[in-house]
């Protein structure tokens, strides 16, 4: 299991294209993903569940990965968070 805590850094916050974008990259991976945000738990592949964090720009996402791939779904998922959506 690997569990990692990353910041949302763009202005617009965690809203419904990147969310899409974290559960498609998901998606293609066997390991299971959760995010976590103010005690709320939720699936990292489900598209209601990554919207329902309305995660504003400053939010820390608890992440956790488990799984054969879990190196390879954690370091893109980062990434792509990390990198500020694509948007910076």
């Amino acid at each position: 299991m690997i569990e990692t805590t990353v910041k949302i850094i763009n202005k617009a916050g965690l809203h419904t294209r990147p969310a899409a974008t974290i559960v498609k990259i998901a998606s293609k991976y066997k390991s299971e993903f959760f995010i976590s945000k103010d005690g709320l738990h939720i699936n990292g592949k489900s598209i209601i569940g990554v919207m329902t964090l309305a995660a504003e720009m400053g939010s820390e996402l608890h992440l956790s990965f488990e799984g054969e791939d879990e190196q390879q779904m954690n370091d893109e998922i980062c990434g792509y968070i990390q990198g500020g959506f694509d948007e910076l």
